[in-house]
């Protein structure tokens, strides 16, 4: 089984490794303005990297145990060989000394055997009862001089077969040794190998996905103006019972948090305060005001610049807005490389508009003149989002490149026992997208709202793909043609199919939650649903990603933690 599933993996990496990266490629290539298929293709092949890891890594932990175990018995038996063979050597040492005794035993024997016969006391009547007794002792002592010579020789004989085992056992434990961790090490390489290929595609998911957020027309930041998100639970969709999946915050969740540090700011902590609450192990160092050049806008100074950048409204608390000058600086600097390239003026840098905002804002920037976020003396790429809905996350974390300056930050005022809490004590639960189903249907008054039916059609979908991954590609909300999504099951299709292979499908969903998530991270852990089926539970990003490929329009789940709501 070893031996087949280690070529299984291998055959995965030079056969799929290579043929399906150009296959994505491809697919990306040739429908940019639809990329849900795209994301079902990667995830069916992330799902099929799994099935193939898993037993892998199931192999690796049992490896994992039994070498574990075998260590604790070879440290057991080495720690015994030494004993032994101390034991050896003092046997030795006083095998040496018993043969010096011995030597002078034979001698005495061979003398006293041919010094008291039996004819030497009837010759000597006169001494007779004498000799008698001297002849009985010295008899006793040559049976014991005897018996010692004799187990001298079995002792010597045992020992040199004691060396002789011991010898061959420490050679056989040194091959178990390194057998064992030849094969481990084999082994968790080609786990590694497949770990990282599941990365990339995962990396690839997250790009796609972000894609179909695009839709979603969700702001990065304030800059784009007030946030518009709409509270769905004030919606009446008009098919009666339903459930919606509402998404703490909206991406990206990397770096200052703009809403939680307004939060911040109103309950008095200073603008060094905010900065230190969201990047990590970072100084404030003056940096001198050198010249960048503005897309549309030329040349100009890098404090000039600030002055008509548009990223948080000037109304805000004094401390919120020196915060975000100092991460607008600071990302000024590192995206330019201290002015030797030229920045853009939307969002996907930050929000320029020329001139000078005046008011608060314009205060927040002459009395932070020169400021800048540093990581050892550099400044650093200081991102910044509108709202983390109560968590930000690394950038490693959100499939961007590693950074030992974000970091993971529950961001609230006080521990977190439950969604409850985070509606009370997160920085930014003032923001109108702290709580927000995303997405919507023209019909059902413009709403996100699901019926029970549709979510247990995602539930089926889900549970049809733990069955099957190789129909994957059938199971994306829209027909498509392109890569990965042909001939798109239906309902009850979908059911039809998840029966044929032993599985129960829903017709309809009854009540559905978040049982288990991460309070200091900020993730569902688990989803769980019941119905007419009985119940089904995923995990929650598993779920999340379903969901994205399978739910009308394009209602989504932008984040790792979300909730469930029924109406």
């Amino acid at each position: 089984m070893k031996k087949i599933g280690l070529i299984g993996i291998l055959f995965l990496f030079f056969c799929v490794n290579i043929a399906f990266a150009d296959e994505i490629d491809d697919c990306i290539k040739n429908y940019p303005g639809n990329q849900d298929s795209c994301i079902t293709l990667i995830q069916k092949k992330v799902f099929e990297l799994n099935n193939a890891i898993v037993p892998l890594q199931k192999e690796s932990v049992g490896i994992r145990s039994k070498i574990s175990s075998a260590k604790s018995q070879i440290v057991s038996m080495e720690n015994q060989m030494i004993l032994l063979t101390q034991r050896l050597i003092d046997k030795e040492a006083d095998m040496e000394v018993q043969r010096i005794l011995m030597e002078e035993r034979v001698r005495r024997y061979y003398i006293n055997s041919k010094k008291y016969t039996p004819i030497m006391i009837f010759l000597s009547s006169g001494e007779s009862s004498g000799l008698l007794r001297q002849y009985t002792l010295f008899q006793a002592v040559i049976s014991q001089d005897k018996n010692t010579v004799s187990n001298y020789i079995l002792d010597l004989k045992n020992l040199e077969l004691n060396k002789a085992k011991v010898l061959v056992e420490k050679n056989k434990i040194a091959v178990i040794k390194k057998d064992m961790e030849t094969r481990f090490g084999f082994l968790a390489g080609e786990i590694k190998k497949a770990e990282a290929y599941k990365a990339v595609l995962s990396a690839k998911q997250r790009e796609l996905e972000a894609q179909r957020f695009a839709s979603l027309n969700l702001p990065t930041s304030l800059g784009a103006g007030p946030l518009m998100c709409t509270d769905d639970r004030k919606i009446d969709p008009g098919f009666g019972s339903g459930f919606a999946f509402f998404t703490f915050g909206i991406p990206h969740h990397v770096g200052l948090n703009q809403y939680g540090a307004f939060g911040r700011a109103n309950v008095g902590q200073n603008y060094k305060d905010i900065i230190n609450a969201y990047y990590n192990g970072v100084s404030i160092e003056k940096k001198p005001n050198i010249t960048i050049k503005v897309k549309g806008y030329g040349s100009m100074s890098l404090e000039n610049y600030l002055l008509g950048i548009y990223e948080v409204p000037s109304s805000w608390p004094m401390e919120a807005l020196k915060a975000q000058v100092l991460a607008a600086r600071s990302y000024a600097l590192s995206y330019t490389n201290n002015g030797a390239k030229e920045i853009c003026t939307t969002q996907a840098c930050q929000v320029y508009k020329g001139g000078n905002k005046g008011g608060g804002w314009e205060q927040a920037v002459k009395a932070t003149e020169g400021e800048v976020v540093t990581k050892n003396g550099q400044p650093i790429t200081a991102w910044f989002a509108s709202t983390a809905g109560a968590y930000t996350y690394t950038s490693g974390d959100i499939g961007w490149k590693s950074t030992d300056w974000t970091k993971r930050t529950r961001d609230t005022n006080g521990d977190i026992n439950s969604f409850d809490d985070l509606f009370k004590k997160a920085y930014d639960k003032d923001s109108p997208c702290f709580y927000a189903a995303q997405g919507f249907r023209k019909e059902y008054n413009k709403s996100a709202w699901l019926k029970p039916s549709e979510v247990a059609d995602v539930v089926n979908v889900i549970l049809l793909a733990q069955k099957d991954s190789s129909v994957q590609n059938h199971l994306c909300y829209k027909n498509d043609s392109a890569h990965g999504c042909t001939d798109t099951w239906d309902f009850e299709r979908v059911k039809t199919e998840l029966r044929n292979r032993g599985g129960s499908p829903f017709n309809l969903i009854n009540s559905a939650n978040i049982s288990d998530w991460n309070k200091n991270e900020g993730r569902v852990n688990t989803i769980s649903f019941s119905g007419d089926a009985g119940g089904a539970s995923f995990a929650g990003a598993t779920f999340k990603s379903y969901f994205n490929i399978r739910a009308p329009a394009n209602i989504s789940i932008v984040g790792p933690l979300y909730n469930v709501e029924k109406r």
